[in-house]
């Protein structure tokens, strides 16, 4: 039984930090802990999903464990720290979904010191002291994204392509994804790519104005739209929504949030990359709870992967999935436990065929 014992906020830094401290058992916290640091809230599935299932996997592997599931609210110098106070109070294991890639290897770096080991979950830290990574074939889902659009447009199509945060290396992953699909149709012409924006942090206000600015650049004349991920896209579909566009223009996306799924529904999104987070979660669990017991772990994780500094980093690949349509929604609803039919069947979602 999973059990929530208090939400602690401290406000005067740059961003506010929550602390949701969760253990299996009624009785008082575990002296062993490990700490969650989650990268922001402006993507619900960091809460709703990732921590969630990663609390769940702990509490059925390791009961006596305690999990603090910190949020830095996409500021580096907060997530640093959050790892410094866990540090301080002892935690056995970080597990960083990094804001940045290469500023928090010393994260990493101090855990090593410390004699804790670091878990990279989602996104790769650059340390020598990365212990483990998990993580779905983003450059594959990235080229998914790009496909999907390609095959519902026409030669001489005007595309945008909405990318990722600039500081996560995953954005860069998914981009030269989409490009192995992409770029010989923009070399060859059949393509034409009429406007390109990062999205520092995955803000959708700033994919919004990215699109605006998209549309007004190319006097509406637009036939695609390549997003990195489902916030992107629900801007894109915004602003499309203004110009009359919407629901007239393919918009890829990734994560299958419920949003992206009732907007798949109503016609306006037509694709998002879908990934097990339950499974990646449980895998992070598995490995962890090895971790805080000193036990041997390397064959939960035999396959290795060198990050961006040259390391050897002990990884878990997972599956996707391309959601497209009404099959595509009822396979994510099908397959995620987080996502039931009555969240998608919500709002304007709920006068579907689908829904009905």
């Amino acid at each position: 039984m999973l059990k929530t014992f208090g939400r602690m906020a401290r406000y005067g830094t740059a961003a506010a930090t929550f602390a949701i401290v969760a253990s299996a058992s009624g009785a008082a916290l575990a002296e062993d802990f490990v700490a969650l640091l989650l990268p922001e809230n402006v993507n619900p599935r960091w809460e709703s999903q990732d921590a969630r299932f990663f609390v769940e996997a702990m509490a059925k592997v390791a009961p006596d464990v305690t999990v603090e599931v910190f949020n830095a609210n996409n500021d580096t110098a907060t997530q640093q720290r959050q790892a410094e106070q866990a540090l301080t109070r002892g935690a056995k294991v970080l597990v960083v979904i990094p804001i940045d890639g290469e500023s928090s290897a010393i994260i990493a770096d101090d855990a090593a010191a410390s004699g804790v080991p670091t878990i990279a979950y989602d996104r790769m830290i650059n340390s020598e002291n990365t212990s483990f990574w998990v993580q779905a074939d983003l450059e594959g889902m990235g080229y998914d994204q790009a496909m999907h659009v390609i095959e519902n447009t026409k030669d001489g199509d005007t595309l945008v392509l909405l990318k990722g945060s600039p500081t996560d290396p995953n954005a860069a992953v998914i981009h030269n994804g989409q490009l192995r699909a992409l770029q010989p149709l923009f070399d060859s012409g059949k393509r034409v790519l009429g406007y390109e924006n990062w999205t520092q942090g995955w803000d959708p206000a700033i994919a919004r104005r990215s699109m605006d600015q998209a549309l007004t650049q190319l006097d509406n004349n637009v036939q695609g739209v390549v997003s990195s991920n489902d916030g992107n896209a629900g801007a894109a579909i915004a602003s499309l929504a203004e110009q009359d566009l919407a629901g007239k223009v393919p918009v890829s996306g990734l994560d299958a949030t419920v949003q992206a799924l009732q907007l798949i529904l109503l016609g306006e999104q037509t694709q998002s990359g879908w990934r097990p987070l339950a499974d990646m979660a449980a895998a992070t669990a598995d490995v962890t709870a090895k971790l805080v017991a000193d036990e041997d772990w390397k064959h939960l994780a035999p396959d290795t992967v060198k990050n961006g500094v040259g390391a050897d980093v002990n990884f878990v690949a997972v599956a996707s999935y391309s959601a497209v349509g009404e099959e595509g929604v009822a396979y994510v609803i099908e397959n995620d436990t987080s996502i039931t039919k009555e969240m998608v069947c919500e709002g304007a979602a709920a006068e579907t065929g689908f829904c009905k």
